[in-house]
């Protein structure tokens, strides 16, 4: 059974960071690439950041310079930095593998940003 968990999330201040671990098991995320989607409440779920099994990242507009998404295939798990955090951060933030037309979700992980 495969199974994406997400931690790490909660309630920060803005200008705070906060640092997801997203760990993997029931499948080996070194040939998947490896993505985080956060969804806010009444808006679509997007992507936040990609890395791929090369290790080249990808980060919407929003988050460049401030988010860093990482990966340590040894312990089958991928990371999401999030520094000077913003109020429209505020989210619950998926992690997501991808391997040609297989792929797994992660329940999720709330992220508030408020003071």
């Amino acid at each position: 059974q495969v199974q994406l968990v997400e931690s790490g999330g909660g309630l920060v201040q803005p200008g705070g960071s906060l640092r997801l671990s997203c760990a993997a098991s029931g499948i080996l995320i070194s040939i998947y690439a490896m993505d985080w989607y956060r969804q806010a409440p009444g808006k679509q779920r997007e992507l936040v950041a990609a890395i791929t099994t090369g290790g080249s990242t990808n980060y919407v507009d929003s988050v460049k310079g401030r988010f860093t998404i990482s990966r340590d295939n040894a312990k089958n798990a991928v990371y999401l930095q999030m520094n000077s955090l913003k109020l429209d951060d505020t989210a619950v933030y998926y992690c997501h593998a991808i391997f040609g037309l297989e792929e797994f979700w992660g329940q999720g992980t709330q992220v508030t940003v408020s003071s």
